[in-house]
């Protein structure tokens, strides 16, 4: 099972939010995951903590 680290979107049209998550390789983007590792939202300001990682979770 071949694995990929990618971003699931999530929230409303127009207002993206964006989940790191590790996932199946042939699984859909915002299908079945195996487990969330962070978030990001690109709507916050370039200052703000847009990302969000657990790097330990990542290793």
């Amino acid at each position: 099972m071949p694995l990929k680290i990618r971003l699931a979107r999530a929230g409303s049209k127009k207002r993206p939010y964006y989940h790191v998550v590790i996932a199946d390789a042939r699984s859909p983007r915002d299908g079945r995951f195996i487990e969330s590792i962070g978030s990001w939202n690109p709507l916050l300001p370039k200052d703000g903590e847009r990302v969000k990682v657990d790097a330990d979770r990542v290793k």
